[in-house]
């Protein structure tokens, strides 16, 4: 039988070796080194953060097998990259709330990993300072506490419907530090983990035995 997965593996391989290829090393240099003489003459975008930049940009030099070049801003846009509130390669900035949905974007799909104020601002193109004052003044909360609440409620997601250990479910959420873990957890859920995993299974096994018994009565009625 064929193996289609490694067939995949070998087109994605393939995929990211073209990409590098098709990048010229001049419009890549001028990426790394930031050079502003580039500006305007071509765009770049990112596809892990969906951001993109002039080459000029102070942020991170991206992997360069993420990396996508525009002629013209329009085109990034098209392809549903968001401008970058770093560098502005649109020339006009960027709404406040809009910026937040691009960092609540990114700690949706990486809450599994080590995040910092640091790494986030880096990502998503400002300084930690503006982005932490930003994204309290939109959302409400820190970003630290939108990632503490999105690893919890997978947690709690996990303790219900595997059996996972609280050791394997705080790795999993990006928790390696278990006393912290449980914690924090007791902290958010008023619970340790292991008592909100009892207090689940415990309604889980009341509602099933309430059903059998209503499916078994209205079978004789």
């Amino acid at each position: 039988m064929k193996d289609h997965r490694n067939d995949r593996d070998i087109d994605q391989t393939e995929i990211k070796r073209r990409i590098k290829e098709d990048i010229p090393e001049e419009k890549w240099r001028a990426i790394v080194s930031n050079d502003a003489a580039y500006d305007f003459r071509f765009f770049y975008g990112v596809s892990t953060t969906g951001i993109f930049c002039r080459p000029s940009c102070k942020s991170r030099p991206p992997n360069k097998e993420n990396v996508r070049i525009f002629q013209h801003a329009e085109e990034a846009l098209a392809a549903r990259f968001r401008p970058c509130k770093r560098c502005k390669p649109t020339g006009e900035k960027l709404p406040d709330q809009e910026w937040v949905n691009q960092i609540t974007d990114y700690i949706d799909r990486h809450f599994r990993d080590k995040l910092s104020l640091e790494h986030l601002a880096d990502v998503c193109h400002g300084s930690p300072f503006h982005l932490q004052r930003t994204f309290k003044r939109v959302q409400g909360i820190s970003p630290v506490e939108y990632i503490q609440r999105k690893r919890i409620k997978e947690a709690k997601h996990l303790l219900a419907h595997t059996d996972q250990s609280i050791t394997e479910i705080a790795a999993g959420v990006g928790n390696s530090n278990v006393p912290y873990f449980i914690t924090l957890f007791k902290k958010m859920t008023g619970q340790t983990p292991l008592e909100f995993r009892q207090i689940w299974q415990h309604g889980a096994a009341l509602e099933v035995q309430t059903y059998e018994y209503e499916h078994d009565h209205g079978k004789q009625n």
